[in-house]
């Protein structure tokens, strides 16, 4: 079985190659950058301009798709790039798509692109499985955890995640590789449903901090779904590592 993993240097895609190279598959990866330290063939390709997509898809059974960009260029990279990716894949057995959790009811813009790339997919040829997680605990700490200020984490604290580790998410996807295509599967979410001001709380104790937590409201649509939790999902709780686990290997790490 030949595998292909997309945005390889990412947080997902470097999670999925830390645990291929010890399992028994062929393994190519490709992205715009070779990434570093790693035995795998490396192929350019760019979902901007198509560059390189025909050389990467060569030849290979299952892809994963772990290339993403939230920020830059988004719109170009999740959907017409995708589309461009898409057409090249007659040959392919299985197509594994991640996603994220509520995405159809959370009004954030790179959001509405990721669930536009998953009908596209759904509406194409290529036979998929497109799997959803909750938010990685280590998104909630570098975007809303990373700095305090005055000493003190101001947050919109009221609003839920239920956080996920990366390497759990990443078994998840590899052990879909044999499955075969199952379209949309239920999602895979953290083991713990936590409010922002609680888990700021918890990075304070675990860290031995002395910060404070300052709570803010925010206006909008998209403030309110994530204090309603449409970013989780109660009934699947699928990941092993906890948030506080999460803290506790950071802080041995140091």
């Amino acid at each position: 079985m030949k595998i292909l993993v997309t945005g390889s240097t990412g947080q997902l895609g470097s999670a999925l190659l830390k645990q291929l190279k010890d399992l028994d598959y062929q393994v190519k990866i490709t992205s715009r950058r070779k990434p570093e330290g790693v035995d795998f063939t490396w192929v350019y390709s760019n979902l901007l301009t198509g560059e390189g997509l025909e050389e990467a898809v060569k030849d290979v059974d299952v892809i994963i798709h772990a290339a993403t960009s939230p920020v830059k260029s988004s719109e170009n990279i999740e959907v017409a790039g995708f589309e461009k990716l898409l057409s090249k894949l007659d040959h392919l057995k299985l197509f594994i798509y991640p996603s994220i959790v509520g995405i159809e009811e959370i009004p954030f813009k790179y959001y509405r692109l990721k669930y536009k790339a998953e009908e596209l997919l759904k509406n194409s040829s290529v036979p998929y499985t497109i799997a959803r997680a909750s938010q990685f605990h280590s998104f909630v700490d570098s975007l809303l955890l990373s700095k305090s200020f005055f000493k003190r984490y101001i947050i919109p604290g009221r609003v839920k995640f239920q956080s996920v580790d990366v390497n759990d998410f990443a078994k998840h996807l590899i052990d879909l590789v044999n499955k075969g295509p199952q379209g949309k599967l239920d999602d895979f979410c953290g083991p713990d449903i936590m409010t922002l001001r609680e888990m700021a709380e918890l990075k304070i104790k675990i860290n031995n901090e002395a910060n404070t937590v300052l709570s803010i409201a925010l206006p909008g649509k998209l403030y309110n779904s994530l204090v309603e939790g449409k970013n989780t999902n109660p009934l699947q709780r699928k990941g092993i590592i906890t948030y506080e686990e999460h803290l506790r290997n950071k802080l041995d790490q140091r």
